[in-house]
């Protein structure tokens, strides 16, 4: 853990995951049953997934920041049988408490609420495997960008040996080098997927997993010197915040050891991707993909430098790029993006959302707009819902953004559409967001 220090040794998290696990079945979880996992950069954030993981349970693993009516809607959801929360997460329950269901609550580190201390129960159970281990899998909440947030199931997981091959093993080896030697730094909240799944990879190929309870850009520096950090992934606003730390606080540290970072969850801005590589050197790769895990893209420093602005080739699933009436276009038009051919998903009890996911052909999208390149590199505009139309043209509040995120005086932005009485429609996201319509019906051109 970065701020305090401690460890744990892969002695230590199978000893731990094993006990966690023989507690599942002791309380009547079987394969297939869900857990939720409410906690924050915990250090028994991992070995409560691993226990899940090999116990064949489904594991939410659910924000620390969400509302409480937000949180009662994903224990519903879900169909969570038992939740596990900390002394730091605990009062999000108790806020909401009027509203969740009647779930078991089991609680860590002395929290002063539930119906079961897991520490003791963990206690005083075997070290060893349960007779009937199976695996399990994430369904991790989608918030998209309307109404509520969306669990994706990704049931192929779901039963295979435990130790099966996941696409993820050849590409970390391939693409990241990965093996026992890495030491990888994860800066992001573990119950989003990047940060969860790529942490899961190194331990799963026996390397190291160093995890900031909270981001800070100084301190990311110094755990990269600390302990020797070769590889990382990070968020584009992370780089933000590293590059405008003063350059003396930034020459302080030694960061000799990092020999690859990769970064995904949002565009970066091109200029802010040519600062951190004139910084660190082309050792930056970039992926693109998301919760649904439909498809992937991943493009490596030396073809961003030839390609730059570009999130990279498929190397799961197959790019197209369809016109709002589901043709596929050619080279260099943009339209929504697809991926054919790639792993099944579907959004837990919502139907309708996982048909509207998928056109005619099959076809899965994350609802983002992009084109494709001579050379099959694809380059995103925005998201669909983002899509502001005024006056007739396309407004892709992304562009806007990575010009302003560029001035200094900037921290963060968000550009959001709303209504014009001369310029003509709004943003759709706006509108389901806010629940205002227009007042008024306005020409169109």
């Amino acid at each position: 853990m970065g701020g305090t220090g401690r460890r744990v040794t892969y002695q230590e998290l199978e000893a731990r995951s094993n006990r966690f696990s023989h507690v599942w079945r002791s309380r009547g979880l079987a394969a297939g049953d869900t857990i939720a996992i409410l906690l924050e950069n915990h250090v028994d954030f991992f070995p409560l997934v691993w226990s899940a993981q090999r116990s064949g349970l489904v594991y939410a693993c659910l924000s620390p920041s969400l509302a409480p009516a937000d949180l009662a809607y994903i224990l519903r959801d879900s169909g969570s049988k038992s939740m596990v929360v900390s002394r730091q997460t605990a009062p999000l329950v108790e806020r909401a408490k009027a509203l969740i269901p009647q779930v078991p609550i089991f609680q860590l580190d002395g929290a002063e609420f539930g119906n079961a201390d897991l520490d003791a129960l963990a206690q005083s159970m075997p070290p060893t495997a349960i007779p009937d281990q199976s695996a399990g899998g994430d369904m991790l909440y989608s918030s998209g960008t309307t109404g509520r947030p969306k669990g994706v199931r990704r049931p192929a997981e779901l039963g295979a040996p435990i130790d099966a091959p996941t696409p993820a093993i050849p590409l970390a080896r391939r693409v990241y080098g990965f093996s026992e030697d890495t030491v990888y730094l994860s800066p992001a909240p573990l119950y989003h997927a990047g940060p969860l799944r790529w942490s899961m990879v190194v331990q799963r190929l026996g390397g190291t997993v160093v995890v900031m309870e909270k981001f800070d850009a100084e301190q990311a520096l110094a755990l990269i010197e600390r302990y020797r950090v070769t590889a990382a992934q990070w968020v584009p606003t992370h780089f933000i915040r590293m590059l405008r730390l003063p350059e003396e606080v930034r020459a302080n540290y030694d960061l000799s050891s990092l020999r690859m970072a990769f970064h995904a969850a949002a565009p970066c801005p091109v200029p802010v991707k040519q600062a951190m590589m004139k910084w660190w050197g082309p050792i930056i790769h970039e992926y693109y993909g998301g919760t649904e895990n439909n498809g992937l893209c991943m493009i490596t420093p030396e073809e961003w430098l030839a390609h730059p602005g570009s999130v990279g080739r498929a190397v799961i699933g197959e790019l197209k790029i369809c016109s709002d009436a589901g043709e596929a276009l050619p080279p260099r038009q943009e339209g929504m993006v697809y991926f054919a051919d790639g792993p099944e998903f579907h959004y837990h009890n919502d139907p309708e959302k996982t048909a509207g996911a998928r056109n005619n052909s099959g076809w899965t999208t994350l609802g983002d707009v992009g084109w494709l390149d001579e050379d099959g590199f694809l380059y995103l505009t925005d998201r669909k819902n983002f899509m502001i139309i005024s006056g007739g043209v396309n407004i892709y509040p992304q562009e806007i953004e990575n010009l302003l995120i560029t001035h200094p005086k900037v921290s963060d932005v968000a550009v959001i559409g709303a209504p014009d009485e001369v310029m003509g429609e709004w943003s759709p996201s706006w509108s389901r967001r806010t629940g205002r319509k227009p007042t008024k019906t306005w020409p169109t051109n």
